[in-house]
């Protein structure tokens, strides 16, 4: 009876700390979710793929369980559905026979499951004939995500609802909101896919370095004598503070200390036992882990949060240096995340580095790293030239990369956001 459809996006710069509360410069890719949907009199939601990798799922509306311990396909879906039945609180909803396609590579960092979550929250509410703004869906989307495990910011499903064609976007968070970037002419964005396949809800990575951040909030803001169990993110120290994102820079020389917090050190600096750090700020997948970087990760959210301001700035002055400017500034984040936050590895440093020596101008890790993709500002006219290069020097030396080739190496521009539409 309809369809929707929910992009991927690349994110250009600012990783990893939308979760910090800090804004992020996104922008929809073209490659999408599409689910074709046939709301039915049952109260059950049959999933179907193209794809025969992922097998048929049903299950009854009326006691919906996602298994944390199981990121499978199906759960992502269930995400959205529970989040509009639990945002209605609708103890009935309208059956469903949905089957799903998607040409975003899966595990990649280019937001496929998020997409998933999007895609699925605005098929049950059409289904269920309720509206919400894009806003509202981004964020229930957001929350529902967790479900499965993730500790997300909320970068990836307010671009899929947020997204237009032809600019990028500003995400600005709580309250959340969006600013069109126009992005310099003359210069390409190639996603390039390292093959390695990266699951955010699989495993720890991407949850330690949240509570990492949660922690250095809580540290710094008891240095400083603020409320510090109020304090759930980095931007609410510099938000009390009321300082610059140069002068918390400063602070977190001056606060932490470069080598590892065990737990011990942490509940003395706060005062509280480990029992109380394992169930009050801990989340239930790090409860086991024994040591923290701070300084690290703090060090790079701030200076990350800059980037992202700065890159704005420039692009809004479209100066005839623009494009190295915001090249240099992509770089930089690179070796920061790679440095500082440690969410790179081998695969994708060699990804940019062959990049940059095919003639990009700026390339970095783009999604939560550990694998998935990177994203390089290229001079549209030496864009032929940098594929071919790239191709040669990463894909065809390696059968198994050359084989997932087709889709793994691609210049986007900024793409549409989540829609419905009818059967013509």
């Amino acid at each position: 009876k309809f369809y929707a459809r929910a992009p991927g996006r690349v994110n250009l710069i600012g990783e990893h700390i939308d979760y910090c509360g800090y804004a992020v410069l996104p922008m929809a890719i073209e490659q999408d979710i599409l689910i074709a949907v046939e709301p039915v009199n049952t109260q059950v939601v049959q999933l179907a793929n193209t794809n025969p990798l992922y097998l048929d799922f049903s299950t009854s509306m009326k006691n919906i369980h996602i298994n944390k311990t199981k990121p499978v396909w199906h759960n992502y879906f269930l995400c959205g559905l529970k989040g509009v039945q639990e945002h209605f609180g609708l103890n009935s909803l309208t059956g469903m026979n949905c089957l799903l396609d998607g040409t975003i590579p899966p595990s990649s960092g280019l937001s496929s499951s998020s997409a998933l979550v999007c895609c699925a929250g605005l098929v049950t509410l059409t289904a269920n004939g309720k509206t919400l703004s894009k806003v509202e869906l981004a964020e229930i989307c957001t929350k529902s995500e967790r479900y499965i495990g993730t500790e997300g910011g909320g970068m990836d499903q307010s671009i899929s609802f947020l997204a237009e064609e032809g600019t990028a976007k500003l995400i600005e968070f709580s309250p959340l909101r969006a600013t069109d970037v126009r992005l310099p002419s003359g210069a390409a964005f190639v996603i390039a896919n390292s093959c390695v396949k990266m699951n955010k809800a699989a495993t720890s990575h991407y949850n330690i370095r949240v509570m990492e951040c949660r922690l250095a909030t809580k540290l710094l803001s008891k240095s400083k004598g603020l409320e510090w169990k109020k304090m759930l993110k980095l931007q609410d120290v510099q938000a009390k503070l009321g300082v610059s994102l140069k002068e918390m820079l400063t602070i977190v020389e001056e606060v932490f200390h470069l080598e590892p917090y065990s737990v011990e050190e942490i509940c003395t600096c706060l005062g509280i036992s480990p029992e109380e750090l394992r169930t009050q700020i801990l989340s239930q997948n790090t409860q086991d882990v024994t040591s923290f970087k701070l300084y690290q990760r703090a060090k790079h959210v701030y200076s990350e949060a800059g980037r992202v301001l700065e890159f704005k700035k420039i692009c809004s002055e479209a100066s005839a240096s623009a494009i190295q400017l915001l090249g240099e500034l992509m770089n930089q984040s690179h070796i920061s995340c790679r440095d500082m936050y440690e969410c790179s590895c081998p695969e994708l440093d060699q990804l940019v580095d062959i990049c940059l020596q095919s003639g990009a101008i700026g390339s970095r890790l783009t999604g939560a790293g550990w694998g998935g993709c990177t994203v390089s500002m290229v001079p549209s006219d030496k864009l032929s030239t940098f594929l071919t290069n790239v191709k040669e020097a990463y894909y065809k030396r390696n059968d198994q990369r050359l084989a997932l080739e087709k889709n793994s190496l691609f210049a986007t521009k900024p793409g549409g956001g989540a829609l419905v539409f009818l059967e013509a």
